[in-house]
């Protein structure tokens, strides 16, 4: 019984972690590199004849080239909406509508900017370690618990040498994406 909660506990452990791991890479889609990506208009909520749509639910959203976002919605009486809307979302870009499509033109990175964007994913991959180990902890509680009601001293270690191994993997993957994104911020 007791090698099925410790396998329970291993597998939870891996489940929280590899979460963290999916939550990373969101907030670092989010990061603006420099490339344009229409996953910064994600959090946009546009009103559509009263109720509160996502933006990519009223209008196609490409990137034509790598400095440019363009919009084109499929109803032309919602472009004053959708431009309302990105200056409310206070995204940094300013759009330009000529009627037909809406043009979001991202400005090339300063070096300063570029050094805070490094900051700022840095401080989301620590977030994300604290993450990881927190959920080691966690684990390693309750080993202890499962050796306290009869769990094999050898298997309360083998867990935990499991949980270690779990943790060393996701914190490798974690700087693996801060490298990442790190070199694409900081290419011109």
């Amino acid at each position: 019984m007791h090698e099925d909660d410790l396998g329970l506990v291993v597998d939870m452990t891996q489940e929280n972690m590899q979460k963290s791991i999916k939550h990373l890479e969101l907030e670092l889609s989010h990061v603006r590199a420099g490339r344009a990506n229409v996953m910064i208009l994600d959090g946009i909520r546009v009103d559509y004849y009263g109720a509160l749509s996502p933006l990519n639910q009223v209008a196609n959203l490409s990137t034509p080239d790598a400095r440019t976002i363009a919009i084109q919605a499929w109803d032309k009486k919602m472009l004053a909406e959708i431009e309302k809307a990105i200056l409310a979302a206070n995204i940094g870009l300013t759009p330009v509508n000529n009627g037909e499509i809406i043009r979001l033109i991202l400005p090339p990175l300063t070096e300063e900017r570029r050094k805070d964007l490094v900051k700022q994913v840095k401080h989301m991959g620590e977030q994300t370690k604290i993450a990881i180990r927190n959920y080691r902890k966690d684990a390693n509680e309750e080993i202890k618990k499962l050796q306290k009601t009869g769990l094999a001293e050898d298997m309360a270690k083998d867990g935990e040498d499991r949980i270690q191994k779990l943790t060393d993997k996701y914190i490798a993957e974690t700087d693996k994406h801060l490298a990442q994104k790190e070199s694409e911020i900081l290419t011109v």
